[in-house]
């Protein structure tokens, strides 16, 4: 399992089309589900953050286990998330790096099982 913090600059005056581009994967939000398990993503979040000198990020959270794939464009939710990636922000990503996290050893276990496998633990 792997806890991944990672940012890129918007490129310039894309700021409303990083809305759209959130809104569409909201609208498509069971699709995105739907996407999870291949790419053992447990927990995903994305959050946009304007500097001081007025440079405009996004920030992506994820927890994903280590066996996970990355989009899978064949989809058509992904294909259209990947060309909005190309259409919104700077080519690639900025990692930071994670030192602590902290959740109960439930949350945690069902988060490597998910992370493991794909598929979500069963209730004990």
């Amino acid at each position: 399992m792997s806890l991944e913090l990672s940012r890129a600059k918007l490129l310039d005056g894309k700021e409303a089309q990083l809305d759209e581009w959130m809104q569409m994967l909201t609208d498509r939000y069971e699709e995105c589900v739907a996407t999870l398990p291949a790419e053992r993503a447990a927990f995903e979040a994305t959050f946009k953050h304007t500097e001081a000198d007025g440079s405009v990020w996004m920030y992506h959270l994820a927890v994903i286990g280590t066996e996970g794939g990355g989009l899978d464009t064949s989809n058509p939710v992904d294909a259209a998330h990947e060309d909005y990636a190309k259409r919104t922000k700077e080519r690639g990503w900025e990692e930071l790096q994670p030192l602590f996290m902290l959740a109960p050893t439930h949350i945690t276990d069902a988060l490597a099982s998910w992370g493991n496998t794909g598929i979500a633990p069963s209730p004990r």
